[in-house]
C-alpha cells in the first residue's frame, strides 16, 4: 500500500481526491492549513466511513521543519496546497509568491532529500489567453495576474529539481474544475447561490464573455489517481481538461433552467479582471492525458457539463446550513 501525503487536502480539490484515495485504499495523511478554530475544512465533509481512516495534521508548506518531517514518511506527494484566488492576488501578490513558490520548493527539497516522488499541481490560468487552440502542453506561458505568474514560476522550478537532479515527478494541470464543496470565489458556486438564495433579487457577475473548459471534480481527481496508477515519474506535464468550453452567459442560464430561476444579470465591476489581466478563453487539448494516463473525462459536451451542474446544484440545494452565503457575493 502506497503512503499519500496531501497537501491543502482541506480544500475543494483536495477533500474529493483523499475520499478517492481511501476509496482506492491508500494510506493517506492530509495536511490541514493550521487555524486557530481547528477547522478540517472540506474535509469535514467526507464520507463518515472514510473519516476514521484519514491521518489529519494540521500545518504550513512554508514551515520546512514541519513539511521534511512530514516527507520522509510517505511515498507519494500531492501538492495541492496554494493561495488561488486571482482577485485576491492583485491586493497581496507576495502571499502568492511565498506559498505557491517557497512552499513548493520546501517540498522539492524533502522529497529529494528522502527520494519520494511528487505529483505537483498546476493551472490552466498559466497559459493565459492562448493564440491557439485548443491548448497543448508546449503552449507559450504567459501570466496575465500574479497568481499566473506564482504557478509558472512553481512548474518550472518543480520541473527543474525532475532535470537537474532527477526528481521523480509529474505536473497535472487541470483546466477550470467545477463541482460540490468549491468555494464562493468561483463563478460556478457564485451563480448557484445566488440563483438559489431567496433574498437575493439578481444575480451580480464580472464579464459574461469569457470561455472556460469547465471539467467536473470527479474527472479531474481521476487523474491524480491515474499519474499514482502507472507508476511513472518522468517530468511529464499534462493537461487535464474537456473538449468543450462554454461562456460564462451560457453558464448562467443552463444553471437558472437547473434552479428553475430567472433573475435578472446585472454587472458587477468588484468582479471584472483588470483589461490586460482578463483571459479571454480557455480550451484544453487533452491529447496527451489520454495517450500517457488512459484518463478521459465522463463529464463531456454539453451534455456531461448540464449533469455535472446538476450535481453541484443538489450538493447546494442540500448543504445550504454550511455555505457562507453573502448578498453581495463579492468574495
Amino acid at each position: 500500500m502506497k503512503k499519500i501525503l496531501i497537501t491543502g487536502a482541506d480544500g475543494f480539490i483536495g477533500s474529493h481526491l483523499t475520499e478517492l484515495l481511501l476509496e482506492k485504499k491508500f494510506k493517506v495523511t492530509a495536511i490541514v492549513y493550521y487555524n486557530s478554530l481547528g477547522s478540517f475544512g472540506w474535509l469535514s465533509n467526507i464520507d463518515n466511513k472514510y473519516k476514521r481512516k484519514i491521518k489529519i495534521v494540521f500545518g504550513d508548506i512554508n514551515d520546512e521543519i514541519f513539511i521534511d518531517n512530514l516527507i520522509k514518511n510517505n511515498d507519494v506527494i500531492i501538492n495541492l496546497a496554494a493561495l488561488i484566488g486571482i482577485p485576491y492576488s492583485y491586493v497581496a501578490p507576495n502571499s502568492y509568491f511565498k506559498t505557491n513558490i517557497l512552499g513548493l520548493v520546501n517540498i522539492l527539497n524533502s522529497s529529494l532529500k528522502y527520494k519520494k516522488k511528487i505529483i505537483h499541481t498546476s493551472t490552466s490560468e498559466v497559459y493565459g489567453t492562448p493564440k491557439k487552440i485548443p491548448i497543448n502542453e508546449n503552449a507559450n506561458l504567459n501570466a496575465q495576474s500574479p497568481y499566473a505568474a506564482s504557478k509558472i514560476a512553481a512548474d518550472q522550478i518543480a520541473l527543474s529539481y525532475h532535470k537537474s537532479f532527477d526528481l521523480k515527478l509529474n505536473i497535472i494541470r487541470p483546466f477550470n474544475t467545477f463541482g460540490p464543496r468549491q468555494s464562493l470565489r468561483a463563478v460556478i458556486p457564485t451563480i448557484i447561490t445566488q440563483c438559489l438564495d431567496e433574498n437575493c433579487k439578481m444575480i451580480k457577475l464580472g464579464n459574461l464573455n469569457t470561455l472556460r473548459n469547465f471539467n467536473y471534480i470527479k474527472d479531474t481527481i481521476e487523474a491524480f489517481h491515474k499519474v499514482i496508477k502507472k507508476n511513472v515519474w518522468d517530468g511529464n506535464v499534462v493537461n487535464i481538461g474537456s473538449n468543450s468550453s462554454f461562456s460564462i452567459n451560457e453558464t448562467v442560464k443552463m444553471i437558472q433552467s437547473l434552479t428553475k430561476t430567472n433573475k435578472k444579470i446585472v454587472r458587477d465591476n468588484k468582479r471584472v479582471r483588470p483589461s490586460k489581466s482578463e483571459v479571454q478563453l480557455l480550451s484544453a487539448d487533452n491529447k496527451l492525458a489520454r495517450k500517457i494516463l488512459n484518463w478521459k473525462p465522463n463529464f463531456i459536451g454539453k451534455e456531461g457539463f448540464k449533469k455535472g451542474l446538476k450535481e453541484t446544484v443538489e450538493w447546494f440545494k442540500k448543504n445550504k446550513k454550511i455555505i457562507n452565503y453573502k448578498n453581495d457575493y463579492t468574495i
